[in-house]
């Protein structure tokens, strides 16, 4: 009997940023697109829930090394929360568990977002991918089981209120990591005496990332050279300064060497800490500047890559 031989994987590295559809899972956009590519090796930066649309940053290859730091970025959102309707699970997924009359006026609506900017505390949804004894907890949700949640430190940078058609407020929102922002219009509405759910989520921003070369799963699938939409590798570092070595003091840093900077590095910052690190125009990895213009090494490019 003959079998199909597979294709190899082809090493493919670079930065798609995909304007994820709605009803996929992040992981299913990520698949998707990793076929398109036949990559080898493929990641995204930070889960968007099914229902939510947007951008979506897709590292293929070495870029997979920095994806870390897009986790850890501040993001924006633009939101469409609906007053007067709860649901189990604060967005459309779930079922309605109550319904009250909107009566809140704009002046309403603004006092109540300036509650919710800068440090505030969130309770985590059940309906999440938080971990309990190994369990998610939308899996203790699912069987009518709700456990006791801390609330939770994040920061809300933005909150202003773009539109208001009664019963649907849209806001814009630029957040901390870990902000649900689900949670924040199930707060709004609690605040406005009304409840709440989020009737749309559109992410608009990761980081410096924005939707300018975004592109949809259709066109990527339809289009002729999909390898030309792929941004560099250090598309993900662009908030970092650079450091441009010298190719003797390169070799030593690929090696992994702490290095003690001197004439030979052509570019160093001023400021201390996280850097990118080139040689010749070319990306070598990141590291940490240090007092004395010490450079200790963080993650490197593979060689030849």
């Amino acid at each position: 009997m003959n079998r199909a031989v597979k294709k190899p994987r082809d090493l493919v590295d670079g930065v798609l940023l995909l304007d994820k559809p709605v009803g996929l899972s992040s992981n299913d956009a990520l698949m998707k697109a990793k076929r398109v590519f036949n990559a080898k090796k493929a990641g995204h930066t930070g889960t968007l829930d099914p229902f939510a649309t947007g951008l979506l940053p897709l590292c293929f290859g070495e870029a997979t090394k920095f994806s870390q730091d897009l986790l850890e970025a501040d993001k924006t959102y633009e939101a469409t929360v609906h007053l007067g309707i709860m649901t189990t699970t604060g967005d459309t997924e779930g079922e309605t568990i109550e319904e009250r009359t909107v009566d809140v006026t704009r002046e309403a609506i603004e006092a109540a977002l300036a509650r919710f900017r800068g440090l505030i505390f969130q309770v985590p949804p059940m309906y999440s991918a938080l971990k309990r004894d190994g369990k998610a907890l939308y899996e203790y949700a699912r069987e009518g089981v709700t456990l006791e949640r801390e609330a939770r430190p994040v920061t809300i940078h933005g909150l202003s209120l773009i539109d208001y058609s009664a019963p649907f407020l849209k806001i814009l929102v630029t957040c901390s990591k870990g902000t649900y922002v689900r949670v924040l219009g199930e707060d709004i509405g609690a605040a406005l005496g009304c409840g709440a759910h989020l009737n749309a989520l559109r992410r608009v921003q990761v980081g410096s990332l924005t939707t300018e070369r975004m592109i949809t799963l259709e066109d990527l699938q339809a289009h002729p050279d999909p390898l030309s939409l792929l941004g560099p590798v250090d598309a993900l570092l662009s908030s970092f300064p650079p450091i441009e070595l010298s190719p003797d003091l390169a070799g030593r840093f690929l090696n992994g060497q702490r290095l003690a900077l001197g004439k030979e590095a052509v570019v160093v910052p001023a400021q201390l800490g996280r850097v990118r690190v080139y040689c010749e125009g070319k990306l070598l990895g990141t590291a940490n500047l240090q007092e004395y213009a010490i450079l200790a090494p963080e993650r490197l490019i593979a060689a030849g890559r």
